[in-house]
């Protein structure tokens, strides 16, 4: 019997499902150079680092270490800043590489009270 040589279309997933505006991410040199030539602001659930850089809009990148948790709750953290940042991105100045490091008490604390805090940081860059 010969081999069948037919592959069926693989269906594409459109790209978005409505109107959905992309946050603008870091790649590893850029972090590295915001550790190395910016500045630093901390809290007592953040350390946020900061740096100018000439775009129109601000990058964030996030930086969730292995010992706040097994990867569910890495991952919840992640989403629950990104969450805030996409929230809040008007309020937000523009033109700064902003590094996020959250601390072991994120994992437990509200909301509300992580969206205040990291507001508060973020203001004062």
């Amino acid at each position: 019997m010969p081999k069948r040589t037919f592959q069926p279309r693989k269906r594409r997933r459109a790209k978005t499902h409505g109107f959905r505006v992309r946050m603008k991410t870091m790649r590893r040199g850029e972090f590295d150079a915001v550790y190395r030539a910016g500045k630093r602001r901390s809290s007592s659930h953040f350390t946020v680092f900061f740096r100018a850089n000439e775009l129109p809009q601000s990058r964030f990148g996030f930086s969730i270490k292995k010992a706040l948790g097994g990867a569910v709750v890495r991952n919840r953290i992640r989403r629950r800043l990104r969450e805030v940042v996409r929230c809040h991105r008007l309020e937000i100045h523009a033109g700064w590489d902003i590094v996020i490091h959250p601390k072991s008490s994120v994992a437990r604390a509200e909301f509300a009270a992580l969206t205040a805090d990291l507001l508060r940081l973020l203001k004062s860059v």
